[in-house]
């Protein structure tokens, strides 16, 4: 990721955070729609899970000068999800209920460069998860 990516999902964040309810109901909303065959994943209240996701995405944007230092918690991370059955193709899912999310929460600020420094952090993200849960079953 470029210094510049970095900033721009910084502010970006910054932005998205103070609603970070209503963008975790949509981020859900639009997950479920896009596939309802992963509903039956979340068990929980779906409020506490949009704490836990924001508090997990915050981690990580706050992380991105630093990836090293979260790679273990994404780790862990996909090990878990691998568990719960997520499978490599919910991840691409996930992406585009995400980045639909973001849209949503900036407005004409989701430029096409805020859009790609996400899409960079995700797919970094997603891969580490990913090649995690596919240790972890071998």
């Amino acid at each position: 990721m470029t210094p510049r990516q970095i900033g721009l999902i910084g502010s970006s964040w910054d932005k998205v955070l103070p609603i970070q309810e209503k963008a975790a109901e949509l981020f859900y909303g639009k997950l479920f729609e896009i596939d309802p065959a992963l509903k039956p994943l979340f068990k929980g209240d779906m409020t506490e899970q949009g704490k836990k996701l924001f508090t997990m995405l915050d981690t990580v944007v706050k992380s991105l000068d630093n990836l090293e230092a979260v790679v273990p918690a994404a780790q862990a991370s996909g090990k878990r999800h691998a568990g719960y059955g997520v499978k490599d193709k919910d991840y691409d899912t996930v992406a585009e209920a995400f980045l639909w999310t973001m849209g949503q929460g900036l407005g004409d600020d989701f430029t096409d460069e805020v859009k790609e420094a996400w899409v960079v952090a995700y797919t970094i993200l997603a891969d580490t998860m990913k090649a995690a849960a596919k240790e972890d079953a071998a």
